[in-house]
């Protein structure tokens, strides 16, 4: 695809391995204008209505300001290991000055007078002697001093170090506790949250008081997680069973020859009825199931998902006029594969009935991007406002909120996408396609 830009044109990448980055676009005040022709497939360079704004020059922060950003960019376990060996360094520091205070006024107060007698000595002979025995005094005071704080700073430097490794010890003895409920809480489930908790032994301090608490919140999330499971398992019960007796109580009397033309049409406008409840309701039962924890985690590659859900849809796709492209390569994943497969042909679905009404095309890729499996669903379309993107993923939420051709669905088919991308732990994203459509791009865990 190569759409006129403002700038130079670029060469397209030849590498056909690699799939080319989705963008989107903001659709021209004067494309109606314009000839109608054959919408591109997806893919190709970036769409620009106008050269791409100038990014300003980042203004670098002052060293001040990088200093006061450093305490917050530390991890808790270097923040205590630095102020355990901080104090022992200012403690240090203070022993090493009242040490150099001493060591002076106890050689002041302890040095002896001069030890000769100089009373035969003639006055400027017993100054001069007296003057140089203060000022060896002084020499002795300073050079013990300098001695002193010498060896004293190389010793404060080595047991610093010291400090540091033994400070980094006593913290990760201390953050042990935290630790241990970081490890538990990221390996629970909702298949563990029964029968595991913190548990953490020891005195009723801070930390015990934390670990129980988040034990006591386990609890009611475990008694949450009960009452869903049961409402979803009654809900499936309940609510399938009487639109199942309408479903056949209509079948029996359209099928009843005496039937008149008025309780035909009424019956069939029923039938139609009860069919769209029966799919809302399947719709939310499954977003309820796909917004757990996975149950099941197997291999599946998403090329054997593709070729199973085109088959599914051909005679949908026939039927509606839309052209499936399917371009099909090997990746494979670790997940469920029922929730796959509904990801897959949800979004398949979904690109097939909100296509353009005759001549519409779909394209279906799989393969791994930078050593992910990708599964991508374009189609062509109306045109769809970027801002709105977003919103299509919320439940029961249409393009520009239309509610008079709901019957093509509940509104529920990418609601039920995002929860199983998100059960996966993978990544969705939605762009419009440049001539209208949407491209759908969904990044999986590696299997």
């Amino acid at each position: 695809m190569a759409p006129m830009t403002n700038g130079p044109e670029r060469p397209a990448p030849q590498d056909p391995g690699r799939w080319r980055s989705e963008q989107p676009t903001v659709e021209s005040p004067h494309a109606g204008r314009r000839p109608r022709s054959a919408p591109p497939a997806p893919g190709g360079l970036p769409v620009w209505d106008g050269p791409p704004p100038v990014a300003p020059r980042p203004v670098r922060p002052e060293l001040l300001s990088q200093l006061r950003q450093l305490p917050g960019r530390m991890s808790i376990r270097a923040r205590l290991t630095l102020t355990y060996g901080a104090l022992f360094f200012a403690a240090g520091a203070l022993l090493l000055f009242v040490i150099y205070s001493f060591v002076g006024k106890a050689i002041y107060d302890s040095w002896p007078d001069f030890p000769f007698r100089l009373d035969d000595v003639p006055p400027e002979i017993a100054l001069s002697l007296q003057e140089r025995w203060a000022s060896f005094r002084a020499d002795t005071i300073a050079t013990a001093r300098a001695h002193l704080l010498t060896r004293s700073l190389m010793a404060l430097g080595g047991v610093g170090i010291l400090a540091l490794i033994f400070g980094y010890v006593v913290t990760d003895r201390a953050l042990r506790p935290v630790q241990k409920m970081t490890s538990t809480a990221r390996r629970l489930s909702e298949t563990s949250l029964a029968h595991e908790r913190i548990d953490l032994k020891g005195p009723d301090d801070e930390l015990k008081e934390l670990a129980d608490t988040f034990d006591e919140m386990l609890t009611r999330l475990n008694r949450a997680f009960d009452a869903q499971r049961r409402f979803v398992d009654n809900a499936s019960h309940e609510l399938r069973t009487p639109l199942a007796i309408n479903r056949t109580v209509l079948e029996v009397a359209l099928a009843d020859p005496h039937a008149s033309e008025d309780l035909r049409v009424l019956g069939r406008t029923l039938l139609g009825t009860n069919a769209r409840n029966e799919h809302l309701i399947e719709g939310l039962l499954l977003l309820a199931r796909s917004e757990r924890e996975l149950a099941v985690r197997k291999p599946v590659d998403l090329r054997d998902v593709g070729r199973t859900v085109v088959e599914q849809h051909a005679a949908f796709a026939e039927e509606s006029s839309v052209t499936i492209q399917a371009d099909l390569r090997s990746a494979p994943t670790l997940g469920d594969p029922v929730l796959v497969e509904r990801l897959v042909a949800n979004l398949v679905e979904n690109a097939i009935k909100y296509n353009i009404p005759a001549g519409g095309q779909l394209w279906l890729r799989t393969g791994m991007v930078d050593g992910a499996p990708v599964v991508q669903v374009a189609n062509t379309g109306q045109h769809v406002p970027a801002y709105e993107v977003d919103d299509l993923f919320e439940p029961f939420r249409r393009l520009n909120s239309d509610r008079i051709e709901s019957a093509r669905g509940a509104g529920l088919g990418l609601s039920i996408v995002r929860a199983v991308v998100r059960a996966h732990r993978g990544t969705i994203k939605a762009v419009p396609r440049d001539g209208g459509g949407l491209v759908m791009t969904v990044r999986l865990p590696a299997g």
